[in-house]
């Protein structure tokens, strides 16, 4: 399981798990909270009735007043009230009164008209100076049928002469408490969803990140040309890892590449300098003048092949050790190509080699100048190395989708097809058809390098005339 799983299945169980909690909480807050509402303004109601029925009641003039009438006309108003969504067409509550004996003496609904209320909490409570206050079941053991009532005293000066009691059915108040908690569900839903939408882009960003390091240090310990990518988080553990790996490769690749090229110089550089010293003891000794005159050639030739080979393995060394273009800018391509040509002139002239340079003047890459100059040159010399005397040799430009490819074509022999899964190896070299020597063995190792620089790829095959190697970007 990748860590970017891991990380967001831990903050969905942390956000699910809260978001339970929190919304169950909260769901269950909401039934009393409304009650303790309805519970509030019944306090208030009641209390302006006892004030109404004072002298009513005081004057035992309740039945023959106005308010009997008025009380039943207030029970059969119709309303036409929208209360946030929610529709209320009938009155819901029940108003009775009872002296100070508990008596009933007045009841909105005419059900309870001369009993006896003084055992409930209501009247009871509110009698002996106390709030009352209780909820009853209308049908027993159905509490979704229970309803509310709150009382208050009527008072005459400090002697309570009656009560009145308020009650509202609970089931009236249900709709507005599944209103909220719908409302609260759908709100805390899309607050869910938003927080797992941000752990889903949290984790994919984190992991992206971990990924590019990943794909890095794996480059690195395949001994691949990598960059360090640009990092998109500012600070942090992840940026001070990313340092810390470059920090590590650059270090490792310097000692690496030190051990590799000095290994590589000693081992190439043994055999002309044990050329070289055979022939100077020789040289020591009395001989024929054309002898040590061939001597000496031979020292100068393997001079010049040390000299040589220390120049292309500096040059390889360069590039290997870049892990990316510095400075790239457009080059234009034909120019560069005439420029190689002509340091080539002689050598052209004096084989009769017919060069023709056909690549178009509005042909650019963008790269570094040197690089490429050194990967073309090296092109132009491999091929008048096997092209015979009074041969051709074309170079051209083509576009195929969407890339750019700058092939260099000669006559000679074919490369043997044992030869193409090492040709662009170190030290790898044919036999020049002229003279039957190898080269060093670093031009098209440089030139590969080079290719990979600038994003592109070395391709040799054999033609009908002979050899062709482009290099397509």
């Amino acid at each position: 399981m990748s860590l970017s799983i891991r990380i967001f299945l831990v903050y969905l169980i942390f956000v699910g798990l809260s978001s339970y909690f929190v919304l169950n909480t909260v769901i269950e807050e909401i039934k009393p909270g409304v009650r303790q509402s309805t519970e509030e303004n019944l306090v208030d109601t009641a209390n302006l009735l006892a004030e109404i029925l004072r002298e009513p009641v005081k004057n035992n003039s309740l039945q023959s007043s106005d308010f009997p009438d008025t009380l039943a006309a207030y029970g059969h108003r119709k309303l036409q009230a929208n209360i946030w969504g929610i529709n209320k067409t009938v009155i819901n509550h029940r108003i009775y009164v009872t002296d100070k004996n508990g008596i009933v003496i007045l009841d909105s609904t005419n059900e309870a008209l001369g009993q006896d209320y003084s055992h409930w909490n209501d009247v009871y409570l509110t009698l002996h100076g106390k709030y009352g206050a209780r909820s009853t079941a209308a049908i027993p053991g159905d509490e979704s049928s229970s309803v509310m009532y709150v009382a208050a005293p009527i008072m005459d000066g400090k002697d309570i002469i009656g009560v009145v009691s308020v009650a509202k059915p609970n089931r009236t108040m249900q709709p507005f408490i599944d209103r909220s908690r719908n409302h609260l569900a759908t709100l805390c839903g899309i607050i869910i969803g938003i927080g797992l939408l941000a752990g889903i882009i949290f984790s994919w960003w984190l992991s992206a990140e971990l990924r590019r390091l990943r794909k890095y240090a794996l480059a690195v310990s395949l001994g691949q040309r990598a960059v360090l990518p640009e990092s998109k988080i500012a600070s942090g553990e992840l940026n001070q890892l990313a340092s810390a790996l470059e920090s590590m490769r650059i270090e490792l690749d310097g000692k690496a590449y030190i051990e590799r090229y000095i290994q590589t110089l000693t081992h190439e550089l043994k055999s002309p300098l044990a050329g070289i010293r055979a022939a100077v003891e020789l040289l020591l000794s009395p001989m024929e003048d054309d002898q040590r005159q061939r001597f000496m050639n031979n020292i100068d030739a393997e001079s010049v092949r040390m000299q040589q080979l220390i120049e292309r393995l500096l040059n390889l060394a360069l590039v290997e050790q870049q892990q990316e273009l510095h400075e790239p800018k457009p080059i234009a391509i034909k120019p560069l190509w005439d420029d190689l040509i002509e340091m080539q002139s002689a050598r052209i002239l004096q084989h009769k080699i017919q060069c023709e340079n056909n690549i178009a003047d509005d042909v650019f890459i963008t790269g570094e100048n040197f690089l490429l100059r050194q990967a073309f040159a090296n092109l132009l010399e491999n091929a008048l190395d096997f092209t015979p005397d009074g041969g051709s040799i074309r170079i051209y430009s083509e576009f195929n989708n969407n890339q750019l490819k700058v092939a260099i074509e000669n006559q000679g022999e074919a490369i043997p097809e044992f030869a193409f899964s090492r040709i662009t190896e170190r030290f790898y070299s044919l036999p020049r058809p002229a003279t039957g020597k190898k080269s060093t063995g670093l031009g098209l190792n440089f030139v590969q390098e080079v290719a990979s620089l600038h994003k592109g790829k070395l391709h040799l095959t054999n033609t009908e005339q002979g050899v062709e190697a482009a290099l397509i970007f």
